[in-house]
């Protein structure tokens, strides 16, 4: 048993640290293609960055759905949202100037925020409703696939024609297209190397869930537990690497596209992973841990939501206090998953 702990725990940190470089290298050419193709941070970081490094999250939770352990699927997918909120935080601190709410700002942002909290509430609604299904998926999966595409049209649309949108300081970065970043590549060499590093991605989700399952097993900790603090943060590595890299770059609405979006993208891993699930409606598989989860992310993405509207420009430590309380409620929520059964 123990050459086994070993082995997987070997896996699990090979896999990891291949997501953390990897991941390094997306957030440079997400930046050129954004200003290459002209579709702006916001949407860049929150479609393409955010949708490629919830590639390795994909994997685990879709994998270990398929293997039928709904309760690590369910929560890899939304302790990943909780664990990439918190790692803005983290940005945050990283940014010297000003806190990171005040300086990113922005209506797509806002909007992602938003957009967030909805899809959050889908999987409540479905635990609580009868467990139907059509050909074994539930019909909130194919509603939350529908009510992400029609956000992201929202937020495309609020780019193109903003009815309003925050006040411009002197410490606000606005996402105007640099030259300097796009480079000499051409777009399809862009797209090409992208799309490399996304395959990779994917592979090592695959390794980090694999190892996760059997470290569950192996070690008798739970799955909830398993899969929101080892398997989600391992799998969120990149959105950490990518964040504090953009932050540097001051791709400050990127960094915050690339976080935000890519947690409302990490809620259709509960859809996915339904249609995955052969044993029925995943959402009724959920249980307390699940739903705790999915109460803090609500509450830690409101908070973050306030605090971009609020704008504090300096705060506790260099960071916002919507920064603090965000920090402060994942590590009591980390505490809570691991101590009470």
């Amino acid at each position: 048993m123990t050459s086994g702990i070993l082995i997987n725990l070997g896996i699990f940190l090979v896999a990891a640290v291949v997501i953390g470089i990897v991941g390094t290298r997306l957030t440079r050419l997400a930046d050129r293609l954004a200003d290459k193709t002209g579709l702006g941070e916001a949407i860049v970081g929150a479609v393409l960055l955010g949708g490629s490094t919830s590639l390795p999250g994909i994997v685990a939770s879709v994998s270990a759905a398929w293997g039928g352990h709904a309760e690590l699927a369910v929560s890899n997918a939304l302790g990943g949202i909780a664990a990439q909120t918190a790692f803005l935080a983290i940005a945050d601190a990283v940014y010297r100037r000003a806190n990171l709410e005040h300086a990113a700002a922005s209506v797509p942002n806002l909007m992602q925020s938003a957009l967030l909290v909805v899809m959050l509430a889908q999987p409540i609604l479905a635990s609580s409703a009868p467990a139907f299904t059509l050909l074994q998926i539930h019909p909130i999966s194919i509603l939350m696939l529908a009510t992400y595409s029609y956000g992201l049209r929202l937020i495309a649309q609020a780019k193109e024609k903003p009815m309003w949108g925050p006040r411009r300081t002197n410490e606000t970065q606005m996402d105007d297209d640099e030259e300097e970043l796009s480079g000499s590549s051409s777009l399809t060499s862009l797209w090409t190397r992208f799309a490399l590093y996304a395959l990779i991605l994917g592979v090592a989700g695959y390794g980090v869930a694999q190892s996760g399952i059997n470290l569950a097993t192996l070690t008798g900790i739970s799955e909830s537990a398993v899969g929101a603090l080892f398997t989600a943060i391992s799998t969120s590595l990149p959105e950490l690497v990518t964040a504090i890299a953009a932050v540097r770059q001051g791709a400050l609405t990127l960094a915050m596209g690339d976080i935000i979006g890519g947690n409302s993208f990490d809620v259709l891993f509960l859809a996915f992973s339904d249609m995955a699930y052969r044993q029925g409606s995943v959402y009724h598989a959920i249980t307390q841990r699940e739903t705790f989860l999915i109460a803090l992310t609500i509450l830690m993405t409101t908070i973050l939501l306030l605090g971009l509207l609020r704008r504090e420009k300096y705060g506790i430590a260099n960071i916002g206090l919507e920064s603090f309380l965000i920090i402060v409620l994942y590590l009591g929520g980390a505490l809570f998953l691991v101590t009470v059964r």
